[in-house]
């Protein structure tokens, strides 16, 4: 019988999910498993891969209890081929019912004969394509099911935000951002005006911090290989312009890849010392610096607790952290979070302030950012970062609205609030 139509744009999701299962960022699996789609079979596959990591506890939930020797009998790899199922009847309502089925009962027998067939499509005949429109409860552990996240994150971002803010932050982060683009080579008036010549609609990002498309290959876009501008969320965006470093500064962007913040600090730096501890992302950092940077960027690959500098006037620490405002963007990163990591990550953090603050000529700034919504690694970890350098103090930024200031003077940036990636940043000038 022959296969039915649709079949390669699910072969690569269901490839992509394999791959995140071991371990792989999407992002990369996903620009391994494309491969010659068309445009529309790469966005079906995309909005598939995506939408199942976005979705996944929610999916489980509904699969189970129609799997009669539980869930857990499943094999890994037709769980991910039942979840594609399901979330096409239960979510993509261009997608006719049978389509949906007979796809997934064709992945199935690819992957296990007839007989994988036959138990895929008994569950998803008996799956109907309605599924519960708010929470079953009012606790984490029913808004963790219904949204598809690690309970103990909802719990704290319940302490944190309340539950209206909690539940939108969750939706935010089920939701596909657009793709944001930076000017870089070209200002923004000229990348409008190219791109409306060759018949691109554009819009500003929040807060004018880049523009705004529906188009998600970036590499196809005029201006791209000229350099004219990169991708990057209104988040680090407003980042660099709350750095506010002065015009000829020599600056050490200590944790660089993939390059976006470098290229805009760079238009008015004397000179961006931009370091890496990884070299496979300094080779990235390398190649987007060749084709957006303005030549004042020079690349190190360093561990930032061991600086290969003497003294700047100026250091951004773009710190690793367990990047909870980026969720939206990266549907898979919420499964890989853990409490041991945000503890460990917290150790890294005041590692990297101490060591890189001694770089910090006086009168100079320390800039610390993660793109995280956890008071542990922002505001608490510069607090404590100050009560034991008193030769440091806040110096807040005056470059951005007020509505993405804190009291301390600090950037916070919410996705639940202002409608991009979550950020954060302190100002640190030292005084002596």
């Amino acid at each position: 019988m022959a296969r039915p139509s649709g079949m390669e744009p699910r072969r690569a999701a269901l490839k992509m999910l394999e791959e995140v299962r071991q371990g792989k960022p999407f992002d990369a699996a996903l620009e391994r498993s494309l491969g010659t789609l068309s445009d529309a079979d790469r966005r079906l596959a995309h909005q598939l891969a995506a939408g199942v990591l976005r979705q996944r506890t929610f999916l489980d939930q509904r699969l189970a209890a129609l799997v009669p020797r539980g869930w857990e009998s499943v094999s890994a790899p037709l769980q991910d081929i039942l979840r594609l199922g399901a979330f096409q009847l239960i979510t993509l309502e261009r997608v006719p019912p049978h389509a949906a089925v007979d796809t997934t009962v064709s992945l199935a027998k690819e992957l296990g004969g007839s007989r994988a067939g036959g138990f895929v499509n008994a569950v998803l005949r008996r799956l109907t394509g309605t599924g519960p429109d708010t929470p079953s409860g009012q606790d984490a552990a029913a808004l963790a099911q219904h949204y598809s996240h690690p309970e103990w994150l909802v719990e704290r971002w319940l302490r944190a935000f309340g539950r209206e803010e909690t539940e939108r932050l969750l939706d935010w982060n089920n939701t596909k951002p657009k793709l944001v683009l930076q000017p870089a080579r070209l200002n923004g008036s000229a990348l409008i005006e190219l791109w409306r010549g060759c018949g691109l609609q554009v819009e500003s990002a929040p807060y004018e911090a880049g523009l705004l498309t529906d188009r998600s290959r970036p590499t196809e876009l005029a201006g791209y290989s000229d350099g004219s501008f990169v991708v990057q969320d209104p988040a680090q965006a407003l980042l660099s312009r709350f750095a506010g470093f002065s015009p000829g500064a020599t600056i050490y962007d200590a944790c660089a890849a993939p390059g976006g913040k470098s290229i805009a600090l760079g238009r008015s730096a004397e000179m961006i010392i931009a370091g890496d501890i990884s070299r496979v992302r300094a080779q990235r950092l390398r190649e987007n610096l060749l084709r957006a940077g303005s030549g004042r960027e020079h690349i190190v690959v360093a561990d930032g607790r061991e600086p290969p500098l003497r003294s700047v006037d100026a250091v951004l620490l773009d710190a690793p952290c367990l990047a909870t405002g980026t969720f939206a963007r990266h549907p898979d990163a919420r499964w890989r979070v853990t409490p041991e990591a945000l503890d460990g990550l917290q150790r890294l953090q005041s590692a990297l302030l101490e060591s890189l603050s001694q770089l910090v000529a006086p009168g100079g700034l320390l800039v610390y950012s993660t793109c995280s919504l956890e008071q542990e690694e922002n505001q608490s970890q510069v607090d404590r970062f100050l009560r034991s350098h008193p030769d440091f103090r806040r110096a807040p930024g005056r470059t951005v609205p007020d509505s993405l200031v804190s009291e301390q003077g600090d950037l916070v940036i919410l996705p639940q609030r202002h409608g991009m990636d979550g950020a954060y940043a302190a100002r640190l000038r030292r005084v002596q």
